[in-house]
């Protein structure tokens, strides 16, 4: 060693002395404070099967106001405290009209705000963003975020038709491209082998399995009372639906090998219907506020949402989005994974799932254990805040404190978040 590089050494360890020891960052992100935005409540409906399940005949608007109401129940706040609603929506057309209509037959004053948001399958997240946000700059107190999406009553119809300046640009022209093409494009760019994917998927629908018989989920759901149509004798039935019914039991590699291609017109045509997330119905709600006013309310605190950030990347191959918005997230607030007890990573499709988890270096075991979209199902602007609301509950489960929930995002872009348990 040179003299001068060791004098150099010398002056550091002097500052490095002078400073005192470096936080850890993980014990900073757990402090508490008053400011600190925090969760109150966080329910979510069953996720069933679009066209086939439980919530098949329920609208939008009947989703979010069986949410809306659990919240309200559940917080015992007055609901005039609750200053503005935002609600993440993907396929409605009329999202703006539906959502201020629910949160008044919900129970909610005139003097409740409510506003709508999509950034596709992230929007449920946007949602809680905004609420958060708002609350961070003092222009609101309490707010609830929702997600909710009726797959079986506003189908989604793909991306709109859009004049040749737009599809002849190299980068706009992708926004084109069907979600099952980009799972393709992730597979085959990035070598995701067939049975890498039905791997991943037979542990997404085996997790699920034994959390649902666990009754790992009892504390996420809340029942929902519906009218449903009997497929086979025509009839309005009354039914509550109490759990999600999308899980495959006794699901195998095996089994799943056995499907068959979704999209044989892509290749490498790895993507199936037993390997991508289901098509589902759903909603979630969280009601947040500062701490302070948990506090002054005298509620109990589930958790804190932390922040939340986005990236933009290539539409087509928007899947691996988690795989930058991940570490753009964490490096805000200089954590590494290692300091991640779960993350919470929406499987849209089982390509983007193996890559973001070999990109990431993330233990299998801490990525979504009670199955993810794969197995539950993909409510495009529910999953952003049912994410949430499971990692909470797992987080409990689990006596853990941290968890990252993250999602790639139709048209190109990732997008992903940071909350901590008080449980």
């Amino acid at each position: 060693m040179s003299s001068s590089t060791s004098r150099g050494k010398q002056r550091l360890d002097i500052i490095m002395n002078q400073l005192g020891p470096v936080p850890d960052a993980k014990k900073v992100i757990l402090q508490r404070g008053p400011s600190d935005v925090v969760i109150t409540v966080a329910t979510r409906t069953p996720l069933t099967k679009a066209r086939k399940g439980g919530l098949k005949d329920t609208p939008l608007e009947e989703l979010l106001i069986a949410v809306l109401s659990a919240v309200r129940e559940k917080s015992g706040i007055d609901p005039a405290l609750v200053q503005d609603i935002c609600v993440g929506n993907v396929l409605a057309s009329d999202q703006a009209y539906l959502a201020r209509a629910a949160v008044l037959t919900a129970g909610f004053p005139a003097t409740t705000a409510s506003s709508v948001c999509n950034r596709f399958c992230s929007s449920g997240l946007l949602a809680i963003q905004s609420i958060a946000g708002q609350i961070m700059t003092g222009a609101i107190e309490v707010g609830i975020a929702v997600g909710a999406e009726s797959m079986s009553t506003t189908p989604d119809n793909g991306a709109p038709a859009m004049n040749e300046k737009i599809t002849s640009h190299p980068l706009a022209g992708q926004t084109q491209q069907p979600m099952g093409q980009t799972s393709e494009n992730v597979a085959g760019q990035f070598n995701i082998s067939r049975a890498k994917m039905d791997q991943y998927a037979a542990e997404s629908f085996q997790f699920a399995e034994k959390a649902q018989k666990g009754g790992w989920s009892t504390d996420e759901i809340t029942p929902v009372a519906v009218s449903f149509k009997n497929p086979k004798t025509g009839t309005v039935e009354s039914r509550v639906i109490t759990a999600d019914d999308g899980i495959r039991s006794g699901t195998t590699v095996e089994s799943l090998a056995k499907i068959r291609s979704a999209f044989p017109q892509w290749a490498p045509s790895h993507t199936t219907g037993g390997n991508a997330s289901q098509i589902t119905d759903g909603a979630a709600g969280v009601l947040l506020m500062k701490r302070s006013k948990a506090e002054e309310l005298g509620l109990p605190i589930l958790g804190r949402f932390v922040g939340a950030t986005v990236v933009g990347l290539e539409p087509r191959i928007m899947g691996i989005g988690p795989s930058i918005a991940i570490p753009k997230i964490l490096d805000r607030f200089q954590l590494s994974t290692s300091d991640i007890d779960l993350f919470e990573i929406n499987e849209a499709f089982s390509s983007m799932a193996v890559y973001c988890v070999e990109k990431l270096h993330l233990e299998r075991s801490k990525v979504n254990p009670r199955g993810g979209a794969i197995a539950l199902g993909h409510p495009l602007g529910c999953t952003g805040v049912r994410q949430v609301v499971t990692a909470l509950s797992e987080l409990k489960r689990q006596g853990r404190p941290l968890a990252v929930t993250s999602m790639c995002v139709g048209t190109g872009m990732g997008m992903a978040g940071i909350i901590t348990s008080e449980q």
